[in-house]
């Protein structure tokens, strides 16, 4: 079971974490700072698997990493897990935001925390992987893009009907509509 997914810079600053299990807040920011301490002191042609430290839990467990430019994506698992599992999982996860964001990177993570965590949330979910095939990852997301799209448009056509109520008068909302449609904000 994956017990966290963490991400974060060569700096160690967190730029992504999801814990499956319960941790209070400041044990969570021990945690991200003992793994960048573990993971960034090693060199890169070594092994990308490594014993979790010791407040992850120790010889239990295991933190299985890659490094891409800037960033560090380590997966803190039990002994149950795959090491080559989870390094496909760090991968498909790293293509998808690829894909997403168009040569992913760090600034990417930070404004678009909500898009990265239902990508995150369509691969994994309580600890257990769901979902490997990022063709059926990625339909998953344009399907949600597009209703992101469809409830800008419902809100639009609400806006109008606030406005048509608003003006009455039929020769104001002719000239109003089309800065609606536009999406120009009007003064009133």
């Amino acid at each position: 079971m994956i017990k966290a997914i963490l991400v974060f810079n060569n700096h160690g600053k967190p730029r992504m974490s999801k814990f499956y299990q319960f941790y209070p807040e400041d044990l969570q920011q021990q945690i991200i700072r003992e793994t960048f301490h573990l993971v960034s002191k090693r060199d890169d042609n070594v092994c990308n698997f490594l014993e979790g430290g010791t407040l992850i839990g120790g010889s239990d467990y295991k933190l299985i990493y890659r490094h891409y430019a800037t960033l560090y994506f380590v997966f803190c698992v039990d002994s149950s897990e795959s090491e080559l599992g989870i390094l496909d999982l760090i991968q498909v996860f790293v293509e998808t935001l690829d894909k997403c964001f168009e040569n992913v990177c760090e600034l990417d993570l930070i404004f678009h925390v909500d898009k990265v965590h239902y990508i995150l949330g369509e691969l994994v979910m309580g600890g257990m992987v769901l979902e490997t095939n990022m063709t059926e990852i990625m339909t998953r997301i344009e399907e949600q893009n597009k209703l992101e799209k469809s409830e800008v448009t419902f809100q639009k056509a609400a806006l109008v009907g606030f406005y048509f109520w608003l003006f009455s008068d039929l020769s104001l909302w002719e000239d109003k509509l089309q800065d609606l449609y536009t999406c120009n904000f009007i003064s009133i």
